[in-house]
């Protein structure tokens, strides 16, 4: 480039972010000249730049500073210098390949294959311009490589949702709470949530005693999916993207048979790389913060772990309560309280046709069940329908919500068949663990009755209950019988 073609460098204020940059590119490959006075010739080695373009900007740099090394405004600038497509998607190429080379060497092999070739090779500024176009996406993947694209360009973490419903992130704590189980043993609980991203409000939630696992996930999916029977708790409907952690390719099954019908983008993290988590961490920093450091039982880290008071039931009413309060609240960083951002400007979620579409959300038990007469017996309850009749004695399969005993799925050769009713609970919502509480609670007052009767027999029975001793004629030891003496005999002489 000629002088001619020059304008006067600018100052530094007025650079560009994009010509800083450069110049501060340019300073990194001189600094060891500048700084330190090694020979030119042997700073430029390496980096493949030309001697007398290195000249220039030690000089220019000696003129104007950082500015100086910036890329100089010419006076033919607007005018679209037409590059050779070849040349084009060889300096492409080059710029891809790893590890990755200087843009002052890619332009020099640039040149030598121009020359080579017979073609007018493009200049520094023409070769820089096109690997400037290229997209940093493809520039970091080329160079860095899977795990560093995902952890910088991956879509879902680099943008915030900006809908209700386009964003729902899965994840699970271990709460810093103690409470009973169904034996009474005390046991600290996991909580899976489901978070809407552009709302921070709660879809659905799922407590449990076992450790995570893609089945809660699903447990909590469907809940989030369908509508709530609490109207204070209105979010629901078909996500477009669901993000969650811990999904193996053999517990997930039923999540991505579901999403793949409703036509959810399932993303599984990668193991070790839970990234775009802070606003469900947050959530979870919040219900310890305000809601369990006022339950009994609360134990944060390093404080010794108290005697459980709640049960699993009690757990859980406290836990949707507190939803509701947290939905009205203002977040800090919306400004909004999730419930009404949620449903700002009259959102209208997509929701499944019927709930038939979310039973592979539920559990399913390993052993089939026969159908007798009087219906089917699971978890030692009677459901009927009257479809039910046609099937007596053909072996079915099960899916149920372990929330809600009220009603199961029933399956005839992997096919949708019935929703059959259990009688004795079609007035009320049982959960598995209440009716696990409730059988517990049954045999620990059996077992005390027992124990209450045994009580009394051995108070009323006294000193009586030990046999009293009857006495015998103490036992000769035994002797052996006398022997007889030995006969003499007597020889006549």
């Amino acid at each position: 480039m000629s002088e001619s073609t020059r304008d006067s460098l600018p100052n530094l204020s007025e650079l560009t972010p994009s010509s800083k940059a450069i110049a501060w590119e340019r300073y990194q490959i001189l600094r060891p000249h500048l700084e330190d006075s090694i020979p030119l010739r042997r700073v430029i080695a390496n980096a493949g730049i030309p001697l007398r373009t290195a000249q220039r900007w030690v000089a220019n740099y000696k003129k104007s500073g950082l500015a100086g090394l910036c890329r100089s405004k010419r006076k033919d600038s607007g005018t679209r210098k037409v590059v050779n497509a070849e040349v084009k998607k060889l300096i492409e190429g080059l710029a891809l390949q790893k590890p990755a080379m200087t843009k002052a060497t890619i332009h020099r092999r640039v040149k030598d294959w121009c020359v080579s070739s017979g073609i007018t090779p493009p200049s520094y500024e023409t070769v820089y311009g096109i690997i400037r176009q290229i997209d940093p996406a493809l520039m970091t993947l080329a160079h860095e490589g899977t795990k560093a694209y995902k952890q910088t360009f991956d879509l879902l973490h680099r943008h915030n949702a900006e809908k209700p419903n386009a964003i729902w992130q899965a994840d699970h704590t271990l709460l810093d709470i103690w409470i009973k189980d169904e034996k009474e043993q005390p046991v600290r609980p996991w909580l899976t949530v489901i978070m809407d991203d552009y709302s921070r409000a709660i879809a659905g939630y799922y407590i449990s005693f076992n450790t995570p696992s893609a089945l809660q996930t699903a447990l909590a999916l469907k809940q989030g999916i369908w509508r709530k029977n609490n109207p204070a708790w209105h979010i629901c409907g078909i996500p477009e993207i669901l993000y969650t952690d811990h999904g193996s390719d053999f517990t997930s099954h039923h999540i991505e048979q579901v999403c793949l019908d409703l036509k959810i983008r399932l993303i599984f993290s990668a193991i070790g790389e839970p990234r775009g988590r802070g606003k469900i961490e947050r959530f979870f920093r919040t219900v310890n913060q305000l809601l369990l450091a006022k339950l009994p039982g609360y134990a944060p880290p390093g404080h010794k772990s108290p005697s459980p008071v709640l049960n699993f039931n009690q757990l859980d009413s406290e836990f949707e309560r507190f939803l509701i309060e947290y939905h009205q609240t203002e977040h800090s960083q919306t400004s909004e309280a999730p419930g009404k951002r949620w449903n700002d400007k009259g959102y209208l979620p997509q929701l499944p046709e019927s709930l038939e579409k979310l039973d592979l959300l539920l559990l399913t038990i390993k052993d089939t069940r026969r159908i007798r007469r009087d219906g089917i017996k699971f978890q030692g309850l009677r459901y009927t329908d009257p479809l039910l009749a046609n099937y007596i004695g053909e072996d079915v399969s099960i899916r149920y919500d372990p929330r809600d005993l009220t009603e199961i799925r029933i399956y005839h050769q992997n096919k949708f068949l019935c929703r059959a009713i259990c009688p004795d609970l079609s007035t009320e919502t049982v959960s598995l663990k209440e009716i696990q509480t409730a059988r517990n609670q049954r045999r620990k007052q059996l077992k005390q009755q027992i124990k209450d009767r045994v009580s009394i027999v051995d108070a009323l029975m006294g000193n009586k209950k030990q046999s009293p001793q009857t006495h015998f004629e103490p036992e000769q030891p035994a002797t052996s019988k006398p022997k007889k003496p030995a006969l003499k005999r007597y020889y006549n002489d």
